[in-house]
């Protein structure tokens, strides 16, 4: 790409934001946040769905997760700076990951209410 001022923005805004999702902490709040917001989203959009009878809403985000699953489980994401033997996972596949498990989680648990 071209080096420009909005390309150099975004390149120097994105290692900021990975400097600081270095610190495990940080890291480990914004993971369980996703987690949860992946809940609520997978309740909202089952509740939504359920309520109109459209299942083909729940079909559609299991077709979402599976590729995303893929994609992160292949090794293909790009990896995380880590001084560690072992590569590192980057802070963009765990939150996305986190989301991901999160929606799947909470579909489950609506799966249980359904079925009692």
């Amino acid at each position: 790409m071209q080096n420009t001022r909005l390309n150099n923005l975004v390149d120097f805004l994105w290692t900021r934001l990975g400097l600081w999702f270095a610190n495990p902490w940080r890291r480990l709040s914004m993971v369980l946040i996703s987690f949860l917001f992946g809940f609520l989203v997978g309740q909202a959009l089952c509740t939504i769905a359920g309520t109109g009878q459209k299942w083909i809403v729940s079909g559609m985000l299991i077709i979402f997760t599976e590729p995303l699953s893929w994609l992160i489980y292949s090794g293909k994401f790009p990896k995380g700076k880590s001084n560690q033997t072992v590569d590192r996972v980057s802070w963009l596949a765990d939150i996305v990951n986190s989301f991901k498990i999160g929606l799947v989680y909470s579909m489950y648990l609506e799966a249980f209410k359904l079925g009692s």
